[in-house]
């Protein structure tokens, strides 16, 4: 069974959607029996230690003010506890500027093969910037293969690197856990009666709300398409100042970022929950969303042209204005049978196609091929 050194600027305690994809994907690892050994650059105050965890090691690296020091100490660190040459069949790399730059160095120290989990900034920011590059491209040559959560990214990786052997490997989202309880719909009753005007369906557009997530496209299409009227938006995370400065001409609310296990409640406050991005990953939201019953409003970007079309949602390729003022045309248009429809189709393709188990199995595979 694998062994595994796992490195990453994205673990829990860490917030964001890339510390939840991460956590899970590793807690799949090792409850499929292969033992994982986390090293985490963590960006907070803490102090370094290894601490055993189930299935594995935690190795808390700190980044602090000196990165080149930390990812250095790093490797004097694994040594300390005998984490040597021949200890690891695997070196992970799990996104993030200094994992892909330890990486391929500690990969080769260990004497382990070395595979890259791209996830979507990894990809579409890193191949266009002058900064990370160079890191980009030198971990994707280093490694035995690169793993991909949209389709679209694979092409984007054999541009840089043509030799790369490039995994689609889809996120996954535990059903079983993910529900709304009958308290939360009350509570999104509740906050509708209070906040929503009668008539209007409400929007969800939820998590780090950067330029990539083209809220601000979507607000222009939304004044354009004659629809502005029939719709509440319900913005919920980190919005960036020009947005913020454009709302006041939309019906909206502002909530500021939640905790995972508290967003239940906001999606069973939306009629729809938008995702109008240039570019992307596979967004928990995106899976969450859809796992609740919640018809998408989605661009064709990255990942949700894997798991969005029209079966569940309101689909427009992405970047395309004339195409997303059609959708919010349908959007509005459609009655609360085919909302409900559209909702239970997505819920059901969830639960079918991306489930834990099978992004688990996918990366498994991945390292059998590489041992």
């Amino acid at each position: 069974m694998a062994r595994v050194l796992w490195i990453t600027e994205h673990y829990p305690p860490s917030q964001g959607g890339m510390a939840q994809s991460c956590d899970r994907i590793v807690r799949g690892l090792r409850g499929a029996g292969a033992e994982v050994d986390v090293a985490h650059l963590t960006r907070r105050a803490r102090p370094w230690g290894v601490a055993r965890e189930h299935g594995g090691r935690l190795v808390t690296a700190p980044l602090g003010d000196d990165s080149e020091h930390a990812l250095r100490r790093l490797w004097t660190a694994l040594t300390a506890e005998g984490l040597t040459a021949g200890t690891y069949s695997h070196v992970v790399a799990f996104g993030g500027t200094y994992a892909m730059l330890a990486a391929p160095v500690l990969a080769r120290l260990l004497r382990a093969p070395l595979v890259t989990l791209l996830r979507g900034n990894d990809i579409d920011v890193g191949a266009f910037s002058l900064r990370r590059r160079g890191v980009l491209v030198d971990a994707l040559r280093a490694s035995a293969r690169v793993c991909v959560v949209a389709r679209s990214h694979a092409p984007l990786v054999t541009a840089l690197v043509p030799e790369a052997e490039t995994v689609f490997v889809a996120n996954g989202i535990d059903t079983s856990r993910w529900r709304v309880l009958p308290s939360e719909r009350e509570r999104a009753r509740a906050w509708r009666a209070a906040n929503v005007a009668p008539g209007r369906r409400t929007i969800g557009l939820i998590g780090q709300l950067k330029t990539k997530k083209g809220v601000g496209f979507l607000l222009d299409a939304l004044a354009a398409s004659g629809h502005a009227e029939a719709f509440h938006l319900l913005l919920v995370g980190e919005v960036e100042e020009a947005v913020t400065a454009r709302l006041p001409a939309v019906a909206h609310s502002l909530v500021p970022f939640l905790e995972r296990y508290d967003l239940p409640a906001v999606y069973a406050s939306c009629d729809l929950v938008a995702l109008p991005s240039f570019y992307d990953g596979m967004p928990n939201v995106a899976l969450e969303a859809a796992a609740l019953g919640v018809p998408l409003l989605a661009s064709d970007a990255g990942g949700l042209a894997d798991l969005a079309d029209d079966e569940i949602g309101f689909t427009f390729p992405a970047g395309d204005a004339h195409a997303c003022r059609a959708a919010i045309d349908r959007a509005a248009r459609a009655g609360e049978e085919e909302l409900a429809k559209l909702g239970a189709a997505g819920a059901e393709r969830i639960a079918r196609d991306f489930t834990p188990d099978a992004e688990t199995a996918g990366y498994l595979a991945v390292l059998d091929a590489v041992t």
